[in-house]
């Protein structure tokens, strides 16, 4: 079931409850739910480096990472310079970040399971995802 509709009545309520709506946000970030996370790091043409604790999807043998939330620099950063490295579990191992194709996207949201509250508290933002892929 895909939950991509924008919802104005949802969208007002977060916009009049600011302070409420960021706790709740921050509640669906990858470490407060639980889980594996990672630590993305993406780097802008100066050189400089910048890290994202997000939580990873492993699927078909592949490893993916989703943008959830309308703030999503990390992921217009690694869309620029797709070169990027993950640290998980210790250890950091660089790969490429690959835009999916939408086949793949709408197959990941069918599957990776994101709950409804979550895409509520989230302000209803569409899920992107990138593949990472090894280098």
């Amino acid at each position: 079931m895909h939950h991509r509709a924008i919802a104005t009545p949802s969208l007002l309520i977060l916009a009049a409850a600011h302070t409420g709506c960021m706790t709740a946000v921050a509640a669906f970030q990858p470490e407060n739910i639980g889980g594996e996370t990672i630590v993305l790091t993406t780097t802008v043409a100066d050189g400089e480096s910048h890290e994202r604790v997000l939580s990873p999807i492993d699927h078909d043998g592949r490893l993916f990472v989703a943008a959830n939330h309308w703030p999503r620099a990390w992921y217009h950063r690694a869309l620029e310079n797709p070169d990027v490295s993950v640290t998980r579990n210790g250890e950091t191992t660089d790969y490429r970040a690959v835009p999916v194709s939408e086949e793949e996207r709408e197959r990941l949201l069918d599957e990776s399971g994101f709950p409804l509250v979550a895409y509520f508290f989230t302000g209803f933002a569409p899920r992107q995802f990138l593949r990472l892929e090894p280098r």
